[in-house]
């Protein structure tokens, strides 16, 4: 079985971003990576992240609107999904643990369906 390739994308990857990397590091059905899309972040997000990605699940819209601005033709194909989730947590906080759960594994269930 070919696994799902998913990019979860933040800001400056930090705690959202890390936390669902680290949640869904496990999960049989994805291989996940996180990025930043912010020139100051830990990993900035590169072309080939994007070719690698099926599917980029951002945390909030200004990181959707960011990608499909610094790489309009890698990402013209992938699949962007945003999830809502404000940077109000710290890595691994259980609010921000079953947030990211709650948006996350239903798109990513539907996708691994298809």
């Amino acid at each position: 079985m070919n696994k799902l390739n998913v990019l979860f994308l933040y800001g400056k990857k930090q705690w959202r971003s890390l936390t669902a990397e680290a949640i869904n590091r496990s999960d049989d059905r994805i291989s996940v990576r996180s990025r930043g899309t912010a020139r100051g972040a830990t990993q900035t997000t590169r072309a080939s992240d994007i070719v690698w990605a099926e599917v980029m699940l951002v945390m909030e819209g200004k990181c959707r609107q960011r990608i499909l601005a610094d790489h309009p033709s890698e990402s013209m194909f992938n699949s962007v999904h945003v999830l809502d989730i404000s940077d109000d947590y710290q890595f691994m906080d259980d609010e921000l643990v079953g947030l990211v759960k709650s948006a996350a594994e239903p798109i990513i269930a539907a996708l691994v369906r298809s």
